[in-house]
């Protein structure tokens, strides 16, 4: 959930001449506020060590600074000392428990930490305090829309664009909930609105253009597409999808630099989205069939977590693996599957390149929700089975379509693709694997509507 900012203003009173004795060499004369708003503008800029310096250097000075303790918890929540930051950042309030930044701040840092009854109830004080801001109905909005109560969230957003009709995040959200629950039309309006009070956007300009191609306004959805291309030349999501979606140059797969754009954006909310809001299946299908597979887990064996993300298959598969590598092209993926802790090895790559160019041979693989960034699979079949020792098993899933009697790959509105059980199955036939697997199941729920696939496990011959 995307907090509307991270810092609010400084209403706090605090000794504004005294000066501090203790701050980095430059800078020794600044009043209290003066180097408040060095940390500050340090902080914004990402310099994050430097400014919790700087900040640990006010509160020598003044230990109950309450802006110092604050913006220093939200600072080490940043840096992954989340509870030593929350400890610092309830002190504040505890200091001053009726300013409203404070309150949106602690919510704001509970949100991202999954804690979302506390979470709650910080935005519930905040509105108390400030009933009038549409930034936080919109908060509170978000955070009830992840705990699934759509009704609440719905009523949120609305009253948030109520108190400000040109809140375009709340358009946007209230857009994106009418979306999931089907109503096209209305999310259609919401977009546009949101286009129209933001000046424009990319999210929205996205979400807008596959909220059109889903109620088959095809033409209106690649006219979209193009004007983002015209806006961003050198961004190439949107130029995957109107490829895809002009129906005149579809690419077989999403291009490298489109995969590595949407996952270095999405890395930071990837677990909490699919966990909370998808109730996401497909890692741990895919482990489950590959100890079926495997037997007995004793260490011993070479395992490719093909396209990794995060990491959510690594733990699962650990036990089995001698030596385990993750391949994915994201690096901030990579980053979040590093803290997992269970990697040997973790490589930044495009994963059929990556499959034909190792020296590596793999007692197995596994490759969770990433071949719907593919279209015609057979290139990656053959680079898979390649690497596969005799013997070896590869697990993966896939979404289904429903046509499963035609060999193709379809591109959807989410700018994925889904494959025909007859395509996968010529895959593996080319590249000279025998399915030993395929069962139909739903991989996540998209809006209230489940997603369904093929999990599917395949064999080099030993």
């Amino acid at each position: 959930m995307k907090s509307p900012r991270r810092f609010v203003p400084v209403t706090t009173s605090v000794d504004a001449d005294e000066s501090v004795a203790l701050l980095p060499a430059g800078v020794k004369d600044m009043s209290l506020d003066e180097a408040l708003a060095l940390a500050v503008r340090m902080h914004r800029e990402d310099r994050l060590e430097g400014a919790i310096t700087l900040y640990k250097r006010i509160l020598l000075a003044a230990p109950e600074h309450p802006d110092a303790l604050c913006l220093l918890g939200m600072a080490e929540h940043q840096s992954g000392r989340s509870e030593h930051g929350l400890k610092l950042i309830r002190r504040a309030v505890a200091k001053v428990p009726n300013f409203v930044g404070f309150q949106v701040n602690l919510g704001n840092v509970m949100a991202e930490l999954h804690r979302l009854d506390d979470a709650a109830t910080a935005y519930a004080r905040a509105i108390e305090l400030a009933p009038d801001s549409a930034d936080i109905h919109n908060n509170l909005g978000s955070l009830k829309l992840v705990q699934g109560r759509a009704d609440q969230a719905r009523a949120s957003f609305e009253r948030a664009i109520a108190l400000d009709a040109r809140h375009a995040r709340a358009w946007k959200n209230l857009a994106a909930l009418l979306d999931a629950a089907g109503d096209l039309e209305g999310a259609i309006g919401g977009y546009l609105k949101a286009l129209e009070v933001s000046g424009y956007t990319s999210s929205a300009a996205k979400l807008l253009g596959l909220a059109l191609y889903k109620s088959g306004q095809v033409a209106k959805a690649t006219e979209v597409f193009r004007q983002w291309m015209e806006r961003e030349p050198d961004n190439p999501v949107p130029a995957h999808l109107h490829a895809a979606i002009s129906g005149r140059s579809a690419p077989d797969r999403a291009p490298d630099n489109y995969v590595e754009a949407e996952f270095d954006e999405f890395a930071g909310s990837f677990e909490r989205v699919l966990n909370e809001r998808l109730h996401y299946r497909a890692p741990q299908l895919c482990a489950d069939l590959l100890g079926q597979a495997l037997g007995k887990p004793e260490g011993r064996l070479n395992i490719l977590d093909a396209g990794c993300g995060t990491g959510l298959c690594g733990p699962l598969v650990a036990a089995w693996a001698r030596h385990l590598v993750g391949a994915d092209l994201s690096a901030g993926m990579l980053t979040k599957a590093r803290n997992k802790g269970v990697y040997h090895e973790l490589v930044k790559a495009e994963l059929t390149a990556y499959l034909g160019a190792t020296s590596q041979r793999w007692d197995a693989i596994v490759c969770a929700d990433t071949l719907c960034y593919f279209g015609d699979l057979t290139e990656y079949m053959r680079a898979a089975a390649s690497s596969l020792r005799p013997g070896g098993t590869m697990v993966y899933t896939v979404e289904a379509l429903d046509d499963d009697l035609q060999d193709r790959a379809s591109f959807l509105s989410s700018g994925r693709y889904a494959h025909s059980k007859t395509h996968l199955d010529n895959a593996a036939v080319q590249a000279g694997l025998i399915t030993l697997h395929a069962q139909r199941e739903v991989l996540r729920n998209e809006g209230s509507a489940p997603v369904n696939g093929w999990l599917i496990a395949v064999q080099r011959p030993a």
